[in-house]
């Protein structure tokens, strides 16, 4: 990934040690040096020309993501309801005790 375009700038910041080292082994991970991953990482905070479905196409093709399209569209309001009818406090009862409200 080629980040720079003219003059470059050398920025400093600080971050923790357990930061660094995991920002190390990531580009290392993808074969990457640090200055690049950051590189990247920043450009892409910045960038404000794409959409969150651009990018997600984006991460697609770049192969960073899948494409999930369900083969039927999700039941609407009444439909959900009608498919709940009859469940009684049985999903309520769970989340509860999920919760700890035991």
């Amino acid at each position: 990934m080629d980040c720079y375009h003219g003059a470059v700038k050398q920025l400093i910041t600080r971050i923790d040690d357990e930061l660094h080292a995991k920002v190390k082994a990531k580009a290392a991970a993808e074969g990457r040096s640090v200055n690049d991953l950051v590189a990247g990482l920043l450009e892409a905070a910045v960038r404000e020309d794409e959409s969150p479905q651009e990018w997600h196409r984006r991460m697609v093709a770049e192969g960073k993501a899948i494409a999930f399209e369900p083969e039927v569209p999700p039941p609407g309001r009444k439909q959900l309801a009608e498919l709940m009818r009859g469940t009684g406090t049985a999903v309520s009862e769970a989340l509860d005790w999920t919760r700890g409200e035991r």
